[in-house]
């Protein structure tokens, strides 16, 4: 490695004050503990022609990557890159984070809510004073839930949901396998992945496929009275028809973590219907400890010559 030569790497921040506080001293410190001395700075600190790895989170104001033209790769915070992806100027290898605290945080999340809908706990936190009614739900053995895209973060909430006992399907664009899922692909199976959902678990990443997903006519599809937890990403509901789904009961009620404008704006319907859980994107929230390895390991591979991991692919924007 460059360290071992008395050589320190370059390293970029294209982040938000913020997220430099934030991240900084932890990545340095994964990085000394992997023998890399690293030089770091934001824009206008290092000239670009020496930067060496580039970390990026949405809010940098770096836009123009040409520049950068020794920068052997980019590696984001956030595990959605769909903001970045799509800049024609971006010609060095694009990292997205996977990481085991924002998996784990993900599960738990996910699981929550789906119990939470599948047990009606809501009835009883929101009950009146002094209303004993008893409503038994189903176990989960007897509950079937959808899990809408099967990456690393799908498949791992879709195993955990599956561990619980419920019967879960999952969606993807290509296929795939899961142990304990009904694992089914491409848009002639998503109509079958709907139709028997009485959960469905919202997890697909941003591309031009996914956006409207879960429009009028695909949100008929599911059972009547269903319950929706989406936390991949908000284009995937148009949010016009989930509020009449909503108002006409065939959605009996909505979870969401994610949206297209963020913050929801203060007008914006969600914030007003009885039926609607507005979550503000903490589901997988990326944290700096656990982060700051996987950048850290990504920077040692590449120093000694090997692939990086979760290189993103253009072609499928993920």
């Amino acid at each position: 490695m460059r360290a071992r030569n008395g050589n320190k790497i370059n390293l970029l921040f294209n982040v938000t004050p913020a997220v430099l506080e934030e991240y900084r001293d932890p990545i340095l410190a994964a990085l000394q503990h992997k023998n890399i001395d690293a030089h770091t700075g934001l824009l206008g600190d290092i000239a670009p022609e020496d930067v060496d790895y580039i970390i990026h989170a949405t809010g940098g104001p770096i836009t123009d990557f040409a520049p950068f033209n020794h920068t052997r790769a980019v590696l984001s915070l956030w595990a959605g890159v769909e903001k970045i992806v799509g800049n024609t100027t971006l010609t060095q290898p694009l990292c997205r984070m996977v990481d085991d605290g924002l998996r784990q945080g993900m599960v738990e999340w996910v699981v929550g809510h789906v119990l939470r809908a599948h047990l009606g706990m809501d009835r009883y936190v929101c009950q009146k004073p002094r209303a004993w009614e008893q409503h038994v739900p189903p176990l989960a053995t007897d509950r079937s839930v959808t899990v809408l895209g099967l990456g690393e973060l799908g498949s791992a909430a879709a195993t955990a949901l599956a561990q619980l006992g419920f019967r879960v399907t999952g969606w993807s664009r290509s296929p795939r396998h899961v142990a304990g899922v009904h694992c089914l692909a491409g848009q002639e199976n998503l109509p079958h992945a709907l139709a028997s959902a009485e959960i469905v678990v919202g997890l697909l990443p941003q591309t031009p496929e996914t956006i409207d997903l879960l429009n009028a006519e695909r949100l008929a599809l599911l059972p009547k009275g269903s319950f929706i937890v989406n936390a991949g990403r908000g284009t995937l509901i148009v949010d016009e028809a989930l509020v009449a789904a909503l108002d006409s009961g065939q959605i009996a009620q909505a979870t969401l973590d994610v949206f297209r404008t963020e913050p929801v704006p203060p007008d914006h319907p969600f914030w007003s219907h009885p039926r609607v859980t507005i979550s503000p994107h903490i589901a997988a929230a990326t944290r700096a400890s656990t982060a700051a390895e996987k950048i850290a390991e990504n920077i040692a591979r590449a120093e000694s010559g090997q692939p990086l991991h979760h290189v993103v692919d253009r072609t499928l924007s993920y």
